[in-house]
């Protein structure tokens, strides 16, 4: 018994606490001064009673934030909220043994509703027994807390007012509210007003009278497809109800609305509309509204679309023309793409001819639309014509007439550098023609074919602004002034460029070594890295003891020869410089300059050692002697031997006798002593036709039989060597004495001669036999020029050698 007595206490607390527990009863209560509402910037108090003795804490926030609080009494805290400026939640835990969850309280905070202001209605015809009034107004600041408005409104029909109606109002954006009702067509006058409530308070607008003829507005057209020419589109339009006018805009691409006069009142619910002065090839967009002799105009229809058809082109391109360096018989045409305005159409392609004045058309080709230039033919002043073609036709011809010889009558004054432009200007040529005109071209330095732009200007412009010019790139160009399509005048620009740094790498070398100079050539810097406009390149040459030198070269050059370089190992490399200063240096190459080698000097001692002993070799023989010796005779013409005053003559002169020489038939037997003669005797000479070159004739055999010489005389003449001799009628003898003498020692050197013994004769054999070897030495050799003949009485101071037929025989 006493052990359930114990017991008893445990068990009603367990019972307590299960209780309390399904229940959900709170250890504590908490409560606002002000409520769970309240305006937003206000100050209240938050309390926390708990249901047991011990105190507890309070917090606010998510998660929960310990706050300062104080005692209210024994069992009760509070906590003061000052400025509260959004909403919170707070709560409150105590301590009790059997009620663990802590109390919470959320407080709105907000504002009271602002009255309602700019009530606006437009009543919406949809026939014409009925419409929709719409209202809208703005509801003011947002008040943080839950609103209700409501559209108060009251109707007359004629002298009938109705019960006000309320309509609920539906959001329309963040500050405006929309109410809508219907009314009949009787319907004369309305009246409207709003009524806004929230937990903090209400607001009601002021009252608002409409006439709904003032704020009618007919519904939104319905426009069909137009259908449109090249100038001109047709649009039907359709209308719900009758209006009284009718507003229809249209636009091209990118343009500005643009607003066709409407037509007459009264109009029908179906009307037909014509929109002209449009542009051809041009896509159109239309849109139209409505409006009653009063009220509102209508909500813009939705957007229709059409474009108008195409026409020819109505002006001629804007042509220029450019000539290949590399290419003296081709110019390149280019040519701008025609704006819309003047194209009319889709180009479909570009016709190119060539005209000469001679002989008409030279040369035509069809070009692909996207063409921009073409290559033709180059002739002295033809005419190349350009034309753009669509489905249409062909627009007027661009004319440019080619002319590659230009007078310098222009004169640039000055380029100006500024922001990514650059201003050319010029002075007007004084001889310029009356209706001149000036093309400013201008390109990338070395890319005129590629990138080749232009503008054209007046005759009355003195200055271009270039824009677009690149950064870092140098520009180069030229002003022309151009009369009939043909440029007259240019003067050329070069070294153009807004911003420019040192060049980001170098030119790359080849080198080669020739003796003791190297040739140096190298490619241009990549145009990439050139960072505006190259100056000059600088040639660095190190040799392998460390000395160096530099070279500097236009930047126009290519290659260039340093010359002069003694034997050694030498490094090279190159850099390339602007106007900012000089960019990086390029790889080295190296090179060896050799010394010179005696391997040449000992071929050449070899060689001429070899020709001397060949020239030595070929001298043995008597037969090459012979020849030299009457070559080198017969070269020295002015001082021919006197044959009279050799040795061997004045030997034969010791010796008496007398020689008889057969002359022409007229008793010619001479006879002659060496005896003292009063006057010199002349012989005459005459000179028979040459024989064949091939066949060596008998001379005896060619003369008279009256003129044969004796048997020993002839084979003299057959073995002595066949010179071609010349007549001679004048003799230089001044005195008899001289002249005697002289003839008696011709006279013995012929008989002498004639009559002389074996061993002489023998030996003149051997001579004519090594003079013939001597002719087969020399081919095609022919010094015989005819047979001899003699009359009269023949002296050898009267006879001179002439070598000229030597030569001309032989062909030397």
């Amino acid at each position: 018994m006493a052990t359930m007595s114990q017991t008893w206490p445990i068990f009603t607390a367990v019972f307590a606490l299960a209780v309390q527990l399904c229940t959900g009863e709170k250890s504590c209560a908490i409560w606002s001064s002000a409520g769970h509402v309240v305006q937003r910037d206000s100050s209240f108090r938050v309390y926390c009673a708990c249901k047991c003795e011990r105190k507890g804490s309070m917090f606010s926030g998510h998660p929960p934030t310990g706050q300062s609080h104080r005692d209210f009494n024994s069992t009760t805290i509070y906590f003061n909220v000052v400025n509260i400026t959004k909403s919170r939640t707070f709560s409150c835990r105590c301590t009790c043994p059997f009620f663990p969850d802590p109390c919470g309280l959320d407080i709105s905070a907000g504002y009271l509703p602002d009255q309602p202001k700019n009530i606006s209605c437009i009543y919406k015809v949809k026939s014409n027994e009925s419409g929709v009034v719409l209202c809208t107004w703005n509801r003011g600041r947002d008040t943080y807390l839950r609103n209700s408005s409501v559209l108060w409104v009251r109707t007359v029909s004629g002298n009938h007012t109705a019960v006000p109606v309320t309509y609920k109002s539906s959001s329309r954006g963040t500050d405006s509210l929309t109410a809508s009702f219907s009314v009949s067509s009787s319907v004369q006058l309305v009246s409207v007003w709003v009524h806004v409530r929230n937990p903090l308070g209400s607001a009601v607008s002021t009252i608002t009278n409409y006439t709904l003829s003032d704020i009618a507005m007919p519904s939104t057209p319905e426009l069909g497809h137009p259908e449109c020419s090249s100038r001109e589109c047709i649009i039907r339009v359709n209308h719900p109800v009758r209006i009284q006018h009718l507003e229809i805009q249209y636009r091209a691409e990118a343009q500005t609305w643009t607003s066709y006069p409407d037509s007459a009142l009264q109009m029908g619910l179906v009307q037909v509309w014509s929109i002209s002065a449009l542009e051809p090839s041009r896509l159109y967009h239309f849109r139209a509204r409505s409006k009653f002799s009063s009220g509102l105009w209508s909500e813009w229809s939705t957007d229709v679309s059409s474009r108008t058809q195409e026409e020819a082109p109505s002006a001629e391109l804007d042509v220029w023309y450019a000539e290949p360096a590399s290419d003296l018989q081709s110019l390149r045409v280019y040519w701008k793409e025609a704006n819309m305005s003047i194209s009319r159409g889709k180009i479909i392609e570009y016709k190119v001819g060539v005209y000469s004045q001679n002989s008409g058309l030279v040369f035509s080709a069809n070009i692909s639309a996207d063409a921009r230039n073409y290559s033709v033919p180059f002739c002295a002043s033809c005419e190349v014509t350009v034309w753009a073609c669509n489905s249409k036709g062909l627009s007027p011809p661009a004319r440019i007439t080619t002319h590659r010889t230009k007078a310098n009558l222009l004169t640039l004054e000055q380029v100006t550098k500024g922001n990514h432009s650059v201003t050319i200007s010029w002075r007007k040529p004084e001889t310029a023609p009356q209706h001149a005109a000036y093309v400013v071209e201008w390109y990338p330095e070395g890319h005129k074919l590629e990138e080749l732009t232009w503008v054209r200007l007046g005759m009355n412009d003195n200055h271009a602004v270039i824009t677009g010019i690149k950064p870092f790139e140098c520009y180069e160009g030229a002003v022309h002034v151009v009369d009939n399509g043909s440029s007259v005048s240019m003067a050329r620009f070069t070294g153009v460029t807004t911003e420019e740094s040192a060049p980001t790498a170098a030119p790359s070398v080849q080198e080669k070594v020739e003796g003791n100079e190297v040739k140096v050539t190298w490619m241009e810097i990549p145009r990439g890295h050139r960072q505006g406009c190259v100056t000059s390149y600088t040639i660095y040459l190190e040799r392998g003891s460390g000395h160096w030198q530099n070279h500097s070269v236009p930047a126009s050059e290519r290659m260039h020869v340093i010359k002069d370089l003694s034997p050694a190992v030498y490094s090279l490399w190159m850099t390339a410089s602007t106007a900012a200063g000089e960019g990086l240096a390029g790889q080295k190459v190296k090179f060896f300059i050799q010394q010179e080698s005696q391997l040449s000097l000992l071929v050449v001692c070899g060689g001429i050692f070899l020709i001397a002993l060949f020239l030595l070799c070929l001298c043995q023989s008597s037969a090459v002697k012979q020849r030299f010796w009457v070559f080198f005779q017969c070269l020295m013409l002015s001082d021919v031997p006197d044959p009279a005053n050799s040795k061997w003559a004045k030997e034969c002169t010791k010796e008496k006798g007398k020689m008889k020489l057969q002359l022409q038939p007229s008793n010619s037997s001479v006879t002659e002593a060496v005896e003292e003669e009063e006057e010199p005797i002349l012989v005459d000479v005459e000179e028979l036709p040459k024989p064949s070159s091939d066949i060596v004739t008998d001379v005896s055999s060619q003369l008279p039989h009256q003129t044969r010489l004796s048997p020993s005389t002839e084979q003299t003449m057959l073995l002595s060597p066949l010179t071609t001799y010349i007549k001679s009628f004048s003799h230089d003898s001044d005195s008899s004495y001289h002249t005697q003498t002289s003839l008696d020692t011709t006279v013995d050197y012929i008989s002498s001669h004639g009559v002389g013994n074996m061993d002489e004769e023998d030996q003149e054999e051997e001579d004519q036999e090594e003079f013939a070897e001597m002719l087969d030495f020399f081919p095609s050799l022919n010094i015989v020029t005819g047979p001899l003949a003699f009359g009269g009485k023949l002296t050898l101071d009267a006879v001179k050698i002439d070598c000229n037929d030597f030569f001309q025989n032989n062909n030397f």
